[in-house]
């Protein structure tokens, strides 16, 4: 059995001049893209080692620590005396105990961190769990104590 063909072998001129307009105007609106401001302020979290974690039970409060030691409350810029007397209202507040979570930058000094720590220990604070976030390595395997070699 034999189909009719109707198709023919193009054999006209080929105009450029749309794809090139096409093709300038992906280029602008991907330069763009990339030029877009993003609010908020950069934090690079340390890694950890893939490890069962559990979840937090009960109220959480975070504070966040970027590279040059500003500290940061609900995503707003803080002083140290006003995020212990927000910290303070907030666990007066709270029926349950409080978690505190640190999102520290890489670059934060040990002391910054533990300062917070011993902000959220203090008996008027009276925060019972202290946290620090990471983030987490996804495809690891179990996680390996290097002082147990």
């Amino acid at each position: 059995m034999k189909f009719p063909r109707n198709v023919r072998i193009f054999r006209g001129h080929l105009d450029i001049a749309p794809y090139a307009g096409v093709f300038f105007l992906l280029i602008i609106f991907l330069l763009l893209a990339s030029l877009e401001y993003t609010p908020g302020f950069l934090i690079t979290l340390s890694d950890a080692p893939a490890a069962d974690v559990s979840g937090v039970e009960g109220p959480v409060e975070a504070v966040a620590v970027d590279s040059n030691g500003q500290l940061y409350y609900e995503n707003q810029p803080i002083q140290k005396d006003e995020l212990r007397r927000r910290l303070i209202w907030v666990s007066q507040k709270s029926s349950e105990p409080l978690t505190l979570v640190i999102e520290a930058d890489k670059a934060v000094t040990h002391d910054m961190e533990v300062q917070l720590a011993i902000l959220a220990r203090d008996p008027k604070v009276h925060i019972h769990n202290v946290l620090w976030k990471t983030l987490p390595r996804i495809f690891d395997g179990p996680a390996k104590d290097p002082l147990l070699r």
